[in-house]
Parts: C-alpha cells; structure tokens; sequence
C-alpha cells in the first residue's frame, strides 16, 4: 500500500488526495447578504455539522489570491447571518452556476434563476425551493492557513412538507446532492442498515 508524506506533495496533490477521501462532502448552497444589502448565493463543499442537540453548522472558504476573503464569507462574518439550503439533484445545474465569479453588486439568484424566499429570522434571502433551509447567525470564524471556517448556529429551519414521513425529514425522499473528488458528484441513495451498537 503506498504511504506519502503530506509535507512532500505540493499544495495540489494535497487537495487533491483530501478532497477524493473525504467523500462525499455535502453542499451548503449559502445565501447572503452584504451590508448593502446586495445578495450573495454561493456553494461549499467543506461544510458539516459541529453540534446537533446545539445545532451548529460549518464551512469552510478559501480566501482569494489577494489574502481577501470571498463575498459569502465576508458577509457572513460582517453581517453575522446566513443561511444554509441543502442542494438536491433537480438544482445541480443552478447550483453550479452559483459558482460563477459575480461582482459584489450582482445577484447569483438572478443570474442562475433562482427563485428566493425570504427568512424569518435573518435578512439573507433563502432558495425557496430547497427542500431544507437552516437560518444562522455567526457563532465564530478562525482563519486556519489559507481558509477561513464560520460556524454559525442554526436558528429556525424550514423544511418541505414532501420530504417529511410522521412529521421527520424521511431521507429516503431527501436526494441530497454530494461532492467527490475531481469532476464527480453523487446523488445520495439511502442503504439501509441497521447499526449493532
């Protein structure tokens, strides 16, 4: 079995063999706004879960060449609000063009055609169409390298009532989008397994 040493590879090889190992990585598809008010919608691949009886979610942002961090994670620590849409297979194609590098002034929701809803508790707008959204207010952000991690406490989730079975989110009808490494995606298919301990 071949061993590497992660001080030998360059920055590349690094984020290459992390990023197909760690797999599959959900997808925030966060919203946000600046202190202008100018939205901002935008997918990571870095994102998880920290707490659950406390909900705490996650992501992580590569800053820009300059050292500047990218708008979502700006806003997110100026505004101290965001919000979390969880990405299904019938928005991959919007999701991806959330990608594109906008202006600040531009809107990803309109450039992708993504309709937005507002929240109830924060000011960032929310996919009206996600199947789930987390509304989050800044818990804390901590630079680590070149990436910026915000953790952000979930306040109020909406959920669709089409993926609910007994009034719970049923994952069966959840087709949660995920990321692997290099040009692949996964649709989450659920295995059913009962855990031993």
């Amino acid at each position: 079995m071949p061993e590497l040493s992660a001080d030998t590879l360059d920055r590349d090889e690094n984020a290459r063999l992390i990023k197909t190992a760690v797999t599959p990585r959900p997808i925030a598809w966060i919203s946000t706004v600046d202190a202008d008010g100018n939205e901002n919608l935008a997918p990571f691949s870095s994102y998880n879960y920290v707490g659950s009886s406390q909900p705490v979610l996650v992501f992580n942002s590569p800053s820009e060449a300059s050292g500047r961090m990218k708008d979502t994670a700006r806003n997110a620590v100026d505004t101290e609000e965001f919000a979390v849409n969880v990405v299904t297979e019938a928005f991959i194609e919007r999701m991806d063009r959330t990608s594109e590098r906008l202006a600040p002034d531009e809107s990803e929701f309109e450039a992708a055609g993504v309709e937005r809803a507002d929240c109830r508790h924060i000011d960032p707008p929310r996919v009206a169409d996600a199947v789930v959204t987390m509304e989050c207010t800044l818990y804390d952000a901590i630079e680590v390298y070149d990436k910026v991690m915000i953790l952000g406490d979930v306040r109020h989730y909406h959920v669709d009532e089409d993926v609910l079975t007994d009034g719970k989110i049923d994952s069966r009808k959840v087709d949660t989008v995920g990321r692997l490494g290099g040009p692949y995606y996964t649709v989450s298919e659920p295995l059913e397994f009962e855990r031993g301990f």
